[in-house]
């Protein structure tokens, strides 16, 4: 599967939107996300398919400072298990290493596949948000990843 990471535009939100309605009980609407596009703390990345330029995932960080919140990770269900989300991760983590003092997030505690891909990228759980998620009522796991900075003598 050929695949690019880019920025996210005003054409990506249609499809973007489908997807969030797909992959989450409670989706981002598409006004919530062209706010996204005019908001400067706001960056949303998209995953698009080489060939049909269809879109495959795309993810969303806002950062505050040095600190750093991945809003959503989607990837349609027939793109799972290519290194999608995997990607777009590693943009957002190399982004933090850069930029950062940690990335946070909040992830359904039934998501394992979600959390083990985390844990791979290094973020640990943190805690947890009691009936974060509605439809259906769930709690959420708090993950960091932390990225310490050198200390110059």
């Amino acid at each position: 599967m050929y695949y690019e990471i880019v920025p996210m535009d005003r054409s990506h939100i249609p499809q973007i939107a489908a997807l969030e309605r797909e992959c989450f009980s409670d989706p981002w609407s598409e006004n919530l996300l062209e706010d996204a596009l005019f908001d400067p703390q706001a960056s949303f990345i998209v995953a698009e398919d080489g060939e049909e330029g269809s879109i495959l995932g795309y993810a969303g960080l806002h950062a505050v400072l040095d600190e750093g919140c991945i809003d959503n990770i989607a990837v349609a269900p027939d793109a799972r298990r290519h290194g999608v989300a995997s990607a777009l991760l590693d943009v957002f983590c190399r982004f933090g290493a850069a930029n950062l003092a940690f990335l946070t997030l909040e992830v359904r505690k039934s998501n394992a596949p979600a959390i083990a891909l985390y844990e791979k990228f290094g973020f640990r759980q943190a805690g947890l948000r009691p009936g974060y998620y509605r439809h259906p009522r769930e709690d959420a796991v708090i993950m960091t990843r932390e990225f310490p900075k050198e200390v110059e003598e």
